[in-house]
């Protein structure tokens, strides 16, 4: 008797070239359902549908079809039990050899933004899981395979072996098929959970009669499930980590979104620090990504600014983004929250960068760009779509935090001198904020016309930091303004900054001795606001 396969998927991509050898080239029967057996129809192969196969006729709208006596019995059946095939001859059951199932899109589903939670819910796959299982139980006697990129390599092993998988192989499938229902279950329990503790949120909110909250308290009052999912498709194998002795690999979480979903017009395969880099570019670049924002550009290296800027051009925030450091420059990420034009992409070829990333690239400066076709050109339309937690490994577990996408607001800040800010140090200080934020911590970053003079990054000792971004600043920082991302806890860096120049400094406020920063402000002439807001970035 011809072998049999069921074949009933939501994900069509390789179904009929699947279809078409099992049927021609190792004379399978197939059984299928619903839209699968409609595709394979079409394309003008034999195939039963499942219903007429069963005898039961789809119901519920289609919930219900491949729950049935005669799908799993074939599916459970054991070869070398004598009671099993007799069970199957007795209820004219046919074994099955051959199971592909994939699930219904449920994690796509639920990344759309406006999914509701009655369409999550109709996306939750009941008899593919099912199949999916049942057939890992039995690798013994039957192949099951769960993703389109499995369907080469079963047609390769069949022709090796004369038509057979073997057990080795069989059993690979079968864990690839556990792992894939095993991931599929906890991201619909992490969804629920994250739904119902925004049910419990609500229902708080409505309930409390007190005074409004601050943005902080509302911030800090987020809660995370207390089981945390993390579970990704790898997408790509990577040349190294790191370091060259390290295995990477990227993985995707999810539906399409993110970083896999940039289209690279040119360049060198990404690696693992380009990717990593890329994120922290991504980051910055979205503090500037509405549509009210001025051109920006930052340039990066080991996920650092080395230079940010805005300006009335593209080519003009980077230019002077570029000029802020041009040495560090050199081998760096460009972020950029414009289309490429061909001014800017004059500019970018006039040095070595590693990757550049923009939201689009007209045509003009894809041909100039193409000049330099080593460098790794991105285009990700959505900039400010970024994580909603982060995740650090320790021994033994990990941490997870909300990410820190507050929106700066500096109606919120607090002026503590007796000098005010005038309008544009506001917005030089605003601007000056926002960079700071994405600097490793301990970090100072002196800018001046919406340019970054000077950056003190991951320093021992805030101390050190100011040191650092004065004298990269030297001169230019006569007028500028200074953000520090944690307060000062002594008046000293307060007085140094004054003494090179500094007009303006902005800092979250919180320590103890507060009042001796203010006063050396005050003694200074020198304006300082307090956002009551931290941005260590560890």
């Amino acid at each position: 008797m011809a072998k049999l396969a069921l074949l009933s998927v939501w994900d069509k991509t390789g179904l009929i070239e699947l279809a078409q050898s099992l049927v021609h080239e190792f004379g399978f029967d197939l059984i299928s359902s619903g839209g699968t057996a409609k595709a394979i129809k079409e394309a003008g192969l034999p195939v039963t549908k499942v219903s007429d196969y069963t005898g039961s006729p789809e119901i519920l709208g289609g919930r219900v079809k491949t729950l049935h006596p005669r799908i799993h019995g074939g599916i459970l059946a054991r070869r070398d039990v004598p009671q099993d095939q007799a069970d199957l001859e007795a209820q004219q059951i046919r074994s099955i050899d051959l199971v592909v199932v994939n699930l219904y899109p449920f994690e796509q589903t639920i990344a759309q933004p406006n999914a509701s939670l009655a369409e999550a819910i109709e996306q939750i796959d009941i008899g593919g899981p099912a199949m999916l299982r049942a057939s890992a139980k039995n690798f013994a006697h039957l192949t099951v395979l769960c993703n389109p990129s499995q369907y080469g390599d079963y047609l390769e092993e069949l022709r090796r072996n004369q038509g057979e998988a073997s057990l080795a192989f069989r059993q690979k499938c079968a864990l690839a098929a556990f792992r894939h229902t095993g991931a599929y279950d906890r991201a619909i329990a992490a969804y629920l959970e994250a739904q119902a503790a925004g049910a419990e949120a609500s229902l708080a909110k409505t309930s409390k009669v007190s005074a409004p909250e601050s943005t902080v308290q509302k911030f800090t009052e987020q809660t995370l499930p207390a089981t945390f999912i993390l579970e990704g498709q790898q997408i790509q194998a990577l040349r190294y980590g790191e370091n060259p002795h390290q295995p990477a690999a990227w993985y995707q979480t999810g539906g399409a979104t993110g970083w896999a979903t940039a289209t690279k017009l040119q360049g060198k395969e990404l690696s693992y620090n380009n990717l990593v880099d890329l994120e922290a570019a991504r980051r910055i670049i979205a503090e500037f990504a509405s549509p009210d924002d001025s051109p920006a550009a930052a340039i990066l290296k080991h996920t650092n600014p080395c230079g940010a800027a805005s300006g009335e051009t593209l080519a003009e925030a980077y230019d002077k983004a570029y000029n802020a450091d041009p040495v560090s420059a050199f081998g760096g990420i460009v972020a950029l929250n414009r289309p490429i034009d061909a001014a800017t992409a004059t500019a970018l070829t006039q040095i070595f960068l590693e990757c550049v990333v923009a939201p689009g690239c007209e045509p003009e400066a894809k041909e100039i760009l193409a000049a330099k076709s080593k460098v790794r050109v991105l285009i990700l339309p959505d900039l400010r779509n970024g994580p909603t937690e982060t995740v650090k490994l320790i021994a033994g577990g990990f941490l997870v935090q909300a990410s820190d996408d507050l929106i700066t607001d500096s109606n919120q800040w607090k002026i503590v001198t007796e000098k005010s800010p005038t309008p544009a140090q506001l917005e030089e200080l605003l601007f000056a904020w926002k960079i700071c934020k994405h600097v490793k911590s301990n970090a100072i970053v002196v800018t001046r016309d919406r340019t970054t003079l000077g950056i003190g990054a991951g320093q021992m000792n805030r101390v050190g930091s100011v040191k650092i971004a004065l004298e990269q600043a030297g001169a230019k920082a006569q007028g500028a303004v200074l953000a520090s991302d944690g307060f000062f806890p002594f008046d000293d860096s307060v007085r140094t900054a004054a003494a090179a120049g500094i007009g303006a400094i902005v800092q979250p406020g919180g320590s103890l001795r507060d009042q001796d920063s203010i006063k050396a402000a005050n003694e200074s002439g020198i304006v300082m606001v307090f956002t009551g807001i931290r941005h260590f970035l560890h």
